[in-house]
């Protein structure tokens, strides 16, 4: 199952350190994030709980990104 997300963050820089701490969160099989969309697309493993995976993407996100926001 795929999700798109809205989100906020600074620069492109950025964006991709959001993408990668994503990816590498348990449940997310991958994700692309959009800086000049400001989306972020995330594709889920087969039986994943999204909320839960996705409270998860968040908190990995904030560790290198403290001020981005996802807006679930």
């Amino acid at each position: 199952m795929k999700k798109t997300y809205g989100i906020e963050v600074d620069c492109a820089n950025c964006a991709e350190k959001m993408e990668a701490a994503a990816k590498k969160t348990a449940g997310v099989k991958d994700c692309t994030v959009s800086y000049m969309a400001l989306k972020m697309t995330v594709e889920f493993e087969e039986g994943a709980d999204v909320k839960a995976v996705m409270k998860e993407v968040l908190k990995n996100c904030k560790k290198v990104e403290d001020d981005c926001e996802i807006f679930f």
